[in-house]
């Protein structure tokens, strides 16, 4: 074949940089588009944060929604409700949050925070309280302040402190001491039996179960640290020689063997289960994340109404300096023109998200009015399709807008994706949320004979009777989900 030159005509979808940009910040949660906003003032000059006297962005309002001051007043009157509890307990002569003698100052370094009360004097009020933090103190921490204070030897406190780097965080020795013997050089002529007695004392050190090589051993070690009584003997046969039993819930052959009645086996029982099995993750350093909600749900006018979450809202605007510049300077600004066209695309974008979030937010609100009324159990059916189809958008889009995107509303705060949910068919011919089911799983668990506990066939019954048709099957999924024993865990003496 030889070569030619054809021409053709064809159609195809380009996403231009604009459109690219938007989709990418409407899929970001809440801390990754401040990253990413953080990251565009670094880059572009033309693009800064708005001050509370020129804010060129400004929230968008759900349609058909109250004034935004009759927002503000509903607003301060829940402020009020809220520090009405604190306010009588301040004129009633209570001691006040963090005032003289609190136990928050318990635990504070203070040594950091100026030379004491005396040289404050008059700088009190620019005192960032909120910056001062209890200082956490490690498992490890905590246990080699305890041997510091013990009269050992060099030695043995060096072999403790050995032990002690071993154990996991929890306060388990999962590490077998052979092991450990093996770490040690040869010229420390370290024998089995003085690590065994170096485990000794970490076992004897605080919390109680410290140093255990299995739950079993733990729960023991705690119990010998309790005052003498029938129900601690009993409660230690059980867990050194019958826990397998307890755990079975196999309360007829335990009352066999220990030969006790139901009122002894039930208060070792329930000594046994006031143990705690993780010792040490008191001492872990897991710092608490929370979550900045995207909306606000409120009721007015017997309506429920979504706004945006001021907080959770950049304020951007184009530096006025460098746009006046550049309009002075026509075709000089070099760069800088197309760092203003980028900026004012950003502003767009972030604007155009929000406005996706407050519709797509206030569509899911008006469809589960119910839940925000009477809770999980009222919780209907719904797809990502149907909110795609009420908005006319894309169904992507919703994902997207309901991806990492919290709501705040008075019954607590829940992702988007929280409301949408499979179905299961009723008798009638409806469908019941996947959701609802959970709730009402939940309330019979809470409602059953501990003696009698109810099991997955009878729950499906139950709720059969009530017109929703749910297999066996589903009910232990769903069960499982819930962190909900099977009946065999859940009966009691």
């Amino acid at each position: 074949m030889k070569p030619s030159l054809q021409l053709k005509l064809s159609q195809h979808l380009t996403l231009t940089p604009q459109l690219q940009q938007s989709i990418k910040l409407l899929q970001l949660s809440t801390i990754e588009l401040n990253q990413e906003i953080e990251r565009f003032l670094l880059e572009n000059p033309m693009l800064e944060r708005a001050d509370s006297d020129g804010v060129e962005f400004m929230p968008p309002a759900a349609p058909g929604s109250p004034p935004e001051h009759e927002l503000q007043q509903q607003q301060r009157q829940d402020e009020a409700r809220e520090a009405a509890p604190d306010s009588a307990g301040a004129e009633a002569g209570e001691p006040r949050e963090g005032g003289e003698g609190s136990s928050e100052d318990e635990g504070i370094d203070w040594s950091n925070v100026g030379s004491g009360a005396s040289s404050r004097g008059e700088d009190d009020d620019d005192v960032d309280y909120q910056d001062l933090q209890a200082a956490g103190v490690s498992l490890r921490e905590h246990l080699d302040q305890q041997v510091s204070l013990s009269p050992l030897s060099d030695r043995d406190r060096a072999l403790v402190r050995l032990v002690i780097e071993a154990l996991d965080d929890d306060g388990y020795l999962h590490q077998p001491l052979e092991e450990l013997l093996e770490l040690l050089p040869e010229e420390s002529e370290v024998e089995l039996d003085e690590l065994s007695i170096a485990l000794r004392h970490v076992q004897n050190l605080e919390p109680a179960g410290i140093g255990a090589r299995s739950p079993q051993e733990c729960l023991s070690l705690q119990l010998r640290t309790l005052p003498e009584s029938d129900t601690r003997a009993l409660a230690l046969e059980i867990v050194d020689k019958h826990l397998e039993l307890l755990a079975e819930r196999n309360f007829v052959k335990l009352k066999k063997l220990t030969g006790c009645d139901d009122d002894g086996l039930r208060a070792a029982h329930a000594l046994i289960c006031s143990l705690d099995p993780h010792p040490g993750s008191r001492y872990s350093s897991a710092e608490t994340r929370y979550v900045l909600p995207d909306v606000v749900v409120r009721k007015l006018r017997g309506r429920w109404v979504v706004t945006l979450n001021q907080e959770a809202m950049p304020r951007l605007r184009i530096n006025r300096l460098y746009a006046s510049l550049l309009q002075q300077n026509r075709g000089q600004g070099g760069g800088l023109g197309g760092q203003l066209q980028e900026a004012r695309w950003l502003i767009k974008n972030v604007q155009q998200r929000f406005d996706t979030i407050l519709r797509v937010s206030q569509a899911i609100v008006d469809q589960q009015r119910q839940f925000f009324d009477h809770g999980e159990v009222a919780m209907r059916p719904l797809t990502l399709r149907e909110i795609a189809d009420q908005l006319e958008l894309h169904e992507s889009t919703v994902s997207r807008v309901t991806t990492q995107k919290y709501m705040a509303s008075p019954r607590g705060v829940f992702e988007l994706k929280y409301f949408f949910g499979s179905h299961v068919a009723t008798d009638t011919g409806g469908a019941a949320s996947s959701t609802a089911i959970r709730a009402l799983i939940r309330q019979l668990v809470d409602a059953e004979d501990s003696k009698k506990p109810l099991s997955d066939a009878k729950i499906a019954e139950v709720l059969g009777q009530q017109g929703i048709v749910v297999a066996r099957r589903t009910i232990a999924k769903y069960r499982e989900s819930l962190n909900i024993p099977p009946v065999s865990l859940r009966k009691s003496i």
